[in-house]
């Protein structure tokens, strides 16, 4: 249970106690419009299974490599410090990446001064290691030296191929790149004409717009994945995966910063002007429906290995600062989950005042903070309501 009212909510005596108890209600439900006043830490908080909180990390939690202030106390809250007795499950759900989930975990961990599992985060693309038994050679692109590479092959792919060894291969690829000390020696040395590309994955933001476009153009354009060659009908070449599609995101500058779905914006305009084709490409992350529903597997599977908890929560509040990412996928994936999935937009990432967002949240607040005091005070009323109205049924059951 949310919240556990008095035993005489549920078992009332006679009409004057039933009375009596509805009062009680009705003044508690005018108390929890400022319920965390004083909030109080419970020597011993349950662990409820009738909602959890999803969250999304840049913009909501962290801007700029930098913790918002109020996310400190947001997890406070979600771990017992709270006026009602209960801790609350939760998970994070990213769009970045080009990381492993272990040093994502390991880094959110010491930023939020708190615990955080690869059980319980999902990166942009994440999903993507549910494909590696489909593909044997991949490029792999963007993010930071090798990290990409790792991450690719802990997901099981075998022959994961950068943008640096076909670069290393044939230099004269990217005419206005060239490899630094460091990327030379980490690039894998191959003979390209023996490899057959099976699919690209963009993992994360490329760190060099032109030549890793220039590699995926060629690829697109070549003979079943073969480098050197081309398609007569440019329609042999493997296919393309993006880990997400934000076009722009919320970063320590003043103004958003454009991100991954530019790239795949840009790479399909330019495409559609070499061949005069239209180029069909796949995105992972928010707002796909696919990865909130990888989020409600992983979830169910968290609160069942954590806290002994087989069965989804009614209600799951995602909190993003993205309208067409978070808020979008939330109410998208509302419309078809089992359960309720409840949108929040905060006000520290991509929100401008005075603005109407094309995709419209269940609510609005300023930070993490106030997300989290939403929805806890809204299922606290909503267990209110409850007792009450099985109070009132009761009422009229002794009056017949």
């Amino acid at each position: 249970m949310v919240v556990a009212p008095p035993k005489h909510f549920m078992a009332p005596s006679d009409a004057h106690e039933v009375a009596a108890s509805m009062e009680v209600a009705r003044h508690k439900l005018e108390e929890v419009r400022s319920p965390m006043a004083s909030p109080g830490t419970p020597l011993e908080a349950r662990v409820t299974d009738k909602f959890a909180f999803a969250f999304d990390i840049d913009g909501v939690l962290i801007r700029g490599g930098k913790v918002i202030p109020e996310a400190l106390d947001a997890f406070k809250m979600l771990n017992g410090e709270n006026g009602y007795g209960i801790k609350v499950p939760y998970i994070f759900v990213t769009n970045g990446g080009g990381k492993t989930e272990q040093e994502r975990c390991l880094q959110l961990s010491r930023q939020l001064q708190i615990e955080v599992s690869p059980g319980q985060f999902i990166c942009g693309h994440t999903p993507m290691r549910e494909m590696a038994e489909k593909y044997h050679a991949v490029l792999v692109v963007g993010g930071e030296g090798e990290k990409c590479r790792q991450v690719a092959k802990g997901y099981g792919f075998e022959d994961v191929i950068t943008p640096g060894d076909i670069i290393k291969d044939n230099s004269d690829t990217t005419p206005f790149r060239k490899l630094t000390e460091d990327e030379y020696k980490n690039s894998r040395s191959r003979n390209f004409n023996e490899v057959e590309i099976e699919a690209i994955f963009v993992f994360a933001d490329s760190r060099d717009w032109a030549s890793d476009q220039q590699i995926i153009l060629d690829l697109l354009m070549s003979k079943n994945g073969h480098l050197g060659t081309r398609s007569e009908n440019f329609d042999e070449g493997p296919p393309v995966f993006f880990s997400h599609n934000d076009v722009v995101w919320s970063t320590s500058h003043e103004l958003t910063r454009i991100g991954m779905g530019a790239l795949r914006v840009s790479l399909e305009a330019m495409y559609k002007a070499v061949t005069g084709k239209d180029l069909k490409t796949t995105a992972f992350g928010k707002p796909q429906i696919g990865t909130f529903q990888f989020a409600t597997r992983l979830l169910q599977r968290w609160r069942k290995d954590t806290h002994g908890i087989d069965s989804p929560p009614d209600t799951v509040y995602f909190v993003g600062d993205t309208p067409e990412s978070d808020i979008r996928g939330t109410n998208e994936f509302n419309k078809e989950a089992e359960n309720s999935w409840y949108s929040i937009l905060v006000r520290t990432g991509l929100f401008r005042e005075g603005t109407t967002p094309r995709f419209s949240p269940r609510a609005t607040v300023d930070n993490v903070l106030e997300a989290v005091k939403h929805g806890m005070t809204r299922e606290y009323r909503n267990a209110l309501r409850k007792a009450a109205i099985e109070s009132s049924s009761a009422v009229e059951s002794i009056e017949e």
